[in-house]
């Protein structure tokens, strides 16, 4: 199914005339140097395509013959490829190496037997037959291309396309004879075809080898089934090998619009035909907030899909029953796992993101952002409030069980619940991830957004008890460094039978020393009021009820907030 929507995607936007896909035999590579050389197979200049500054400098991405699969024996690539490959350069200290790598280019170019007829291969050989380093050693290019090792081709001077993006040269790949004893059907196509003992590598997924990686491999004695082996065990075509491969190298591209990470899992989403929705889907997980040119994009992206979700609510429309694929890759040594893959309409995809918006929301500042990212979510969980803490499978896990309309994996719960108490600080995202794990776990739950009198939970009434003997402590001691959450708040949460008995002995101390007595009496009240619902001090609360407790703390907490507001509000005014 992966694979046959991969192929699919291909097909269709390689079937448009500006596509960026390359066309069957070819890859797009960024090519830092081009060779400019004359007819007779001189070196006129080395031509530099980067641009930018220092480190950030990138080489144009040139069209070029799709390059072999690389392993630890010689194999060279047409008409382009590393230094060693073209020039015979020894980075590595392995001169003999060195000459077959070199050997293999020329005999590569040799195989297509186009020399008499393409004036651009005949250029290239003559260059490769005479090749000195006398000249190559003065062009300014040198010492860069001799340090790093960079990948190279040929133009031929005065033309403005490669020598390998000519006509009789990609005519020549096309024409190139099959195996015959290799056909079987496709699994993809469905069509004999001759199959692809090796796919194509996938690149660009974060964390996997630097050559690339593949999702159908197989490499061991082990694996041979019927006599199948390598990937005549999966038998796809060669030309399907292709199109999928360059599909998803496409979409896992350092410029795609088409990408985002989530944790570990490199993502990548795509419709089945074009639509809004692919448009806007990085930045209603908040993966374009680095954006400088455009800061609310994510406010503004959410915001449009609650108006259109309510809109084709009432009138579908046949446009949102377009498919959406969500593809998530991790890393796995030479392989690639897949971490999730979400097939839906535009229609289910939307109602789900705006139902993980609708479960998050809860009272907050005017500072804090309307509708969380999801990095800002799972960072709020780990240690240090850094990315890489985050639990590898955790990200991938919780943005299935939002595509997929499922509860949220328990151990955000135990994560957002064991940060709270190693850091005594209950931050908007946590208090936002607990609500939405706590009602979309059980639907009758309901915790409310702001503060709920109603709720006789008794986590959640400590929390609110909790929150109320600060706010005393804090009121008859002002400027105080630690409050009794510093000290007590971990016990409070998890063991309330064993704090709160000295808890209410201090509470009495700290009111004795306000001297507004309508205060002490409104606190009186206060207590009273949340005290009523507790029948007893639990010895413990089990995990869900740690996480009630949090939000009746942060409920608690935004309401004596909201009230000060509104006092000064009413100060103003009468100012």
């Amino acid at each position: 199914m992966i694979l046959q929507a991969l192929y699919d995607y291909y097909q269709r936007k390689s079937a448009n005339a500006d596509s960026a896909l390359a066309p069957a035999g070819f890859e797009y590579k960024e090519i830092p140097f081009i060779l400019e050389i004359t007819a007779d197979g001189k070196l006129a200049q080395i031509a530099d395509t980067r641009t930018g500054d220092g480190k950030k400098k990138r080489a144009k991405s040139e069209r070029v013959p799709q390059g072999v699969k690389k392993t630890s024996g010689v194999a060279a690539n047409l008409l382009w490829d590393n230094a060693e490959y073209v020039l015979g350069i020894d980075t590595k200290g392995k001169p003999e190496r060195v000459k077959e790598q070199q050997a293999a280019f020329a005999e590569r170019i040799r195989q297509l037997a186009i020399a008499e007829q393409d004036e651009g291969i005949a250029a290239v050989l003559a260059f490769l037959e005479n090749l000195g380093t006398e000249t190559l050693q003065q062009q300014p290019q040198w010492e860069e291309i001799a340090a790093t090792n960079p990948n190279l081709t040929f133009r031929l001077q005065g033309q403005l396309h490669l020598v390998c993006q000519s006509r009789k040269v990609q005519a020549a790949l096309m024409s190139a004879g099959g195996d015959d004893n290799a056909k079987a059907t496709c699994l993809l196509t469905g069509e004999q075809a001759e199959i692809e003992r090796l796919h194509p590598s996938i690149k660009g997924v974060w964390g996997a080898q630097s050559s690339g990686a593949n999702i159908i491999s197989f490499n061991l004695d082990a694996f041979t089934s019927y006599g199948k082996s390598q990937s005549f065990n999966a038998p796809v075509s060669k030309e399907a090998a292709f199109a999928y491969t360059t599909a998803l190298n496409h979409l896992l591209s350092k410029d795609s619009a088409q990408r985002m990470q989530v944790g570990d899992a490199s993502t990548v989403f795509w419709a089945e035909k074009e639509h809004p929705l692919v448009d806007d889907f990085t930045a209603l997980w908040g993966a374009a907030d680095n954006n400088k040119d455009d800061p609310d994009r994510n406010t503004n992206a959410v915001k449009a899909l609650y108006k259109a979700v309510q809109e084709y609510g009432r009138n579908p429309a046949l446009d949102e029953e377009t498919r959406f694929f969500i593809l998530g890759l991790a890393p796995n040594a030479a392989r690639i796992s897949i971490r999730f893959w979400h097939v839906g309409t535009v229609r289910e995809v939307s109602q789900r993101i705006v139902d993980h918006f609708e479960y998050l929301r809860i009272d907050r500042s005017e500072r804090d952002v309307e509708f969380l990212p999801l990095w800002l979510l799972l960072r709020s969980t780990a240690l240090l409030g850094k990315t890489e803490n985050v639990p590898p499978n955790l990200a991938g896990d919780v943005i299935r069980c939002i595509l997929e309309g499922l509860p949220y994996p328990q151990t955000l719960l135990a994560s957002a619940v064991r940060r709270i108490r190693a850091e005594q600080e209950i931050t908007y995202p946590r208090a936002a991830l607990i609500k939405a794990y706590l009602n979309r776990l059980n639907p009758t739950e309901n915790l409310a957004v702001s503060l709920d009198l109603e709720n006789s939970n008794t986590g959640y009434r400590l929390g609110r008890l909790f929150a109320v003997l600060e706010k005393i402590q804090e009121e008859a001691q002002p400027g105080i460094n630690a409050t009794i959450r510093d000290r007590y708040y971990g016990a409070a949460s998890a063991t309330p039978v064993t704090v709160f008995s000295t808890l209410l002995k201090l509470k009495n101390h700290h009111l004795s020393k306000l001297d507004n007595k309508g205060r002490v009496s409104n606190f009186e009240k206060l207590l009273g009021e949340i005290m009523g619902g507790i029948v007893d001090f639990p010895a413990h609360l089990p995990l869900a009820d740690q996480g009630r407790f949090a939000i009746g703390y942060y409920h608690q907490r935004q309401d004596f907030f909201k009230k000060r507001e509104i006092k000064d509000s009413n100060q103003g005014d009468s100012e």
